[in-house]
């Protein structure tokens, strides 16, 4: 106290003031201060003096610590005083329990009185976002110690704060941004702070899942060691669950984010599952429950089918049947698991399969179903855990009819293996053992592999049971009859009377065999009309309910019990009146509301298991349908049996109409067709016809312009034949030229191949003379070799004679140059031609178009009745340009045949000169 002294300004003397006159001398100095120091020791004083004096402090101090946290934005430290007396006011000391009642009574004032500054802090939504922008400050103390404040303020009043926050602008982001805090004592206090804001307000639950709040927390869980972690991945589970429970949008945001399959390595669990600690246990716990939201009967069909399916293609569903099939799993673990199964694979064909194929690690393998069932009739099991049997059971069938039908098969005579257990002499045994509440598990099971299976409930009636040595096998019908009649407890009677009900609704088959036993309707009759206590009250509405499914469902195949003999029987023995009262006690009985409202289960102790949830959907069916069965008067059933067949009638007068109709619709539909393609067609013609007669115009009108051209004169059509015999002469001769100009382009080919093969053999002929020369030159040198002029002589002449055979090869050298040359020029000129032949077969093609074209028109414009003139003119037209290139033609081929002509001729000059030569110095050589 004397600090507090020193801040208020004086030492205590004598009477010391009491705590509200120091709270107001300091809230006075709080409001008067000018000096930042002293503000932040008066708020220092009072956080002191805020747990002792609670309501002092809340009362008088409030607004100037508000007024505290608008003003010192800058200061840190008064921030952080303030921060703490207002968590002061506001927070109830819950951490210690109450021993007796005064203590009680104080922790109820301390309550009441947090509620009321909760309310008066919240008064003004301002408060709230001030609160929300201090939580930006990056400084610990500010930061953490306004998380703590908010978190206390949604405990005392969540709902009003709820509101605030959603409505405050980035308020859910703000408070979003603490899950990315490095310091994990602001983490996790924001992950408290998260759970309490998230509670029950779907909207805040959407934006929080929409800001990233999977990732970041499955990071979290992740980091912290999954289900190994501390109390901080329980806290994560938690916040998930809020985000997840009753939202489907968060729950398809969760599957389309492929969060899913990030939830398999938590089920990893070890071969050693020994010393498991408490926190593991209630981290799986928790994940379990998240895998169990997402596939909740009460979700959505479409929604729950495609989590299924995610489960079994990531393989999630078989890692949770490994945990079921492990050694050493905690009991509650377990039944979570199985109940978890359970729904995974409730109305999935596939995941059911994958169920039923799942063996357990046993020698010799058993399957799963087979080893679930051992447990559920074993009355030593924990009773929660049979729950969840039952419950997987259940699932394993729910629309399942190869799951049903493979039930039902291993209780036949033709399937039954001595040499292994099955499921249905586990549900037989079961069924008729002394355990009560193995008669009713056993009995809803065998129920649920009849639901909806009207083949299966045939099938089952072909069961016999062999009671004892010595005597005839008893069919199952039979046997559940007998058990029923030797008083046996009332929670076995209404499981067999609920296995009775639902075998034989529905099948006339069954109805007339449990008929066929003369003992059952008076059994029935005797337990309805017999006043009973309020336990067995049940029993007989049931027994009333089976009743009347005999009289609904009755084919009168049997004469003695027709429905007509029945409903006689119920008004003599039991009243119409006592009937339907005794069948409306099912529905008005507790348990029959709290097992209708879901598919589950949930019992707290094991005689309260009475009824079914199927079942009560069954009652919900029938129970007006027999009231209205057995109040009925024969006159009143004939007269429905009229309307009935009047009305069969009138639906197939009705259904003959439809057929009809239908087939007409067909033929309207057909002649739509027609009259769609015919218009289609119609367009099409109009459109042809739209384009001849454009056409037409047009050949038209290039018919009068050639008409203008042309001209109208006689004279001009006589000129015109007379131009055209001349014109056909000069082309004539022309071509005879071109043909005759050909032939001697011929003969001068020959003739230069001739000159050529000429001339190598001059060349040849040289080369052997002087070849001859030189040995006869040899020879005399040798024959005289004294003889000096003469070798002298000889010398010369060999060195005249080489000269000359120099000489005679640089001439032929160059005239067989000269000869190449005149081939490529041979080649060109015949290229040349080859294209002006071309040239001239386009012009003929195209002149023969025009031709073609103009006479088309002649005959159009005949046909629209006009007079046509003759076309000689353009007949001699085109024959004078095809003479002009005939003409042009020949004329340059004259001219390079001409030039072909003198380089031959010099060229057989040139080579006629060597030869004599050569002949010439022969001759000098030989003489």
């Amino acid at each position: 106290m004397n600090y507090i002294w020193e801040v208020v300004g004086r030492q205590p003397t004598g009477q010391q003031p009491s705590g509200a006159e120091t709270i107001q001398k300091l809230c006075d100095r709080m409001a008067s201060s000018t000096l930042l120091e002293d503000r932040r020791d008066a708020v220092r004083a009072i956080k002191s003096l805020s747990k002792k004096y609670r309501v002092e402090v809340g009362t008088m101090a409030m607004d100037h610590l508000l007024r505290i946290l608008q003003s010192d934005r800058t200061d840190t430290e008064i921030l952080g005083y303030a921060l703490d007396t207002l968590y002061n006011i506001v927070c109830s000391d819950e951490e210690e329990e109450p021993e007796d009642s005064e203590e009680e009574n104080q922790q109820k004032q301390e309550d009441d009185l947090g509620a009321r500054f909760t309310e008066e802090f919240i008064g003004e939504p301002d408060n709230i976002t001030l609160l929300l922008t201090l939580l930006e400050e990056f400084d610990f103390h500010v930061r953490w110690r306004g998380v703590k404040l908010l978190t206390v303020l949604l405990k005392s009043q969540c709902a009003p704060v709820q509101s605030i926050v959603l409505v405050s602008p980035m308020g859910v982001s703000r408070l979003m941004d603490l899950l990315a805090d490095s310091r994990e004592v602001i983490r996790n206090d924001g992950l408290l702070l998260l759970q309490q804001l998230t509670k029950g307000n779907t909207a805040i639950q959407k934006i929080v899942a929409f800001e990233n709040a999977f990732e970041r927390l499955l990071e979290i869980i992740t980091e912290e060691g999954s289900s190994d972690g501390g109390i901080v991945v329980e806290d994560c589970l938690l916040l998930l669950l809020n985000l997840l429970k009753n939202n489907s949008s968060n729950q398809n945001f969760l599957k389309e984010g492929s969060y899913i399959q990030k939830m398999k390595p938590w089920f990893e669990v070890g071969d050693d599952n020994s010393g498991w600690s408490a926190q593991k246990v209630t981290n799986l716990h928790l994940m379990l429950q998240l895998v169990r939201v997402m596939v909740s009967p009460v979700n959505s069909p479409g929604a729950t089918a495609s989590c299924q399916k995610a489960m079994f293609q990531c393989g999630l569903l078989q890692q949770l049947c490994t945990i079921l099939m492990a050694t050493g799993v905690p009991a509650d673990i377990l039944t979570e698991t199985i109940n978890t199964v359970s729904e995974v694979i409730r109305g999935s064909e596939v995941n059911q399969d994958y169920f039923a194929s799942v063996n357990a690690p046993s020698n010799p393998p058993r399957p799963a179903i087979v080893v679930l069932l051992m447990s559920m009739v074993n009355e030593r099991q924990p009773f929660v855990l049979r729950c969840a049997v039952l419950y997987c059971f259940q699932c394993f069938l729910y629309k399942n009819h190869k799951g049903q039908g493979e039930i039902v098969a291993t209780l036949l005579p033709s399937t039954i293996d001595a040499s292994s257990i099955s499921a249905g002499q586990l549900l037989c045994g079961g069924l008729f053992s002394a355990d009560s509440l193995s008669n009713w598990c056993a009995a809803v099971a065998l129920a649920h592999a009849l639901q909806d299976n009207l083949t299966q409930k045939e099938q089952l009636l072909r069961v016999q049971l062999a009671t004892s040595l010595g005597k005839p096998p008893v069919s199952l019908l039979q046997q559940c009859t007998n058990s029923l009649s030797q008083g046996s407890r009332v929670q076995t009677k209404v499981g067999l009377l609920m296995l009775l009900c639902t075998w034989i609704s529905n099948c006339p088959i069954a109805v007339m065999h449990f008929l066929h036993n003369q003992d059952n309707v008076p059994f029935l009759t005797g337990q309805i009309s017999e006043n009973l206590g309020e336990d067995e009250r049940l029993v007989q509405g049931l027994c009333a309910l089976l009743l009347g499914i005999c009289i609904y469902y009755n084919d009168n195949s049997l004469e003695n019990y027709t429905k007509e003999k029945l409903k006689q029987l119920i008004e003599k023995r039991i009243g119409k009146e006592n009937f339907v009262e005794k069948l409306g006690f099912i529905s008005k009985h507790e348990l029959y509301s709290r097992a209708a409202q879901k598919p589950q289960p949930a019992f707290s102790a094991p005689e309260h298991m009475l009824f079914d949830h199927e079942f009560t959907k069954l009652i919900k069916e029938l129970e007006g349908m027999i009231t209205k069965a057995v109040l009925k008067s024969s006159e009143e059933e004939k007269k429905e049996e009229e309307v009935k067949k009047t009305l069969e009638q009138h639906d197939s007068i009705v259904t003959q109409y439809k057929e009809l109709i239908r087939e007409q619709d067909c033929q309207i539909n057909e002649l739509k067709e027609q009259v769609a393609s015919l218009t289609s067609q119609s367009e099409t013609l109009q459109s042809t016809v739209t384009q001849q007669f454009s056409q037409m115009q047009q050949h038209k009108d290039q018919y009068n312009i050639l008409k203008l051209k042309l001209g109208k004169d006689g004279h001009v059509n006589s000129l015109q034949t007379e131009e055209q015999s001349r014109l056909r002469k000069k082309l004539e001769e022309l071509q005879r030229q071109n043909q005759l100009l050909q032939t001697q382009l011929t003969e001068r080919d020959s003739l230069m191949t001739s000159l050529v093969c000429v001339c190598v053999i001059s060349y040849r002929i040289v080369i052997a003379v002087y070849a001859n020369a030189s040995k006869c030159h040899f020879r005399g040198i040798c024959a005289k070799p004294g003889d000096e002029s003469v070798l002298k002589c000889y010398e010369e002449q060999v060195q005249a004679l080489l000269e000359s055979k120099e000489l005679m090869e640089k001439e032929l050298s160059s005239a067989t140059s000269s000869a190449a040359v005149m081939q490529t020029e041979k080649s060109k000129l015949q290229q040349e031609l080859q294209e002006s032949k071309k040239e001239q077969d386009d012009l003929l093609m195209l002149l023969a178009d025009q031709d073609q074209k103009i006479l088309s028109l002649k005959h159009r414009l005949q046909d629209l009745g006009e007079t046509v003139r003759s076309s000689g003119f353009l007949w001699c037209v085109s024959k004078l340009l095809r003479l002009i290139l005939a003409l042009d033609l020949t004329f340059s081929l004259r001219l390079k045949m001409r030039m072909i002509w003198m380089q031959g001729t010099s060229l057989t000059t040139m080579m006629m000169m060597k030869r004599k030569k050569s002949v010439m110095n022969k001759k000098e050589l030989t003489s």
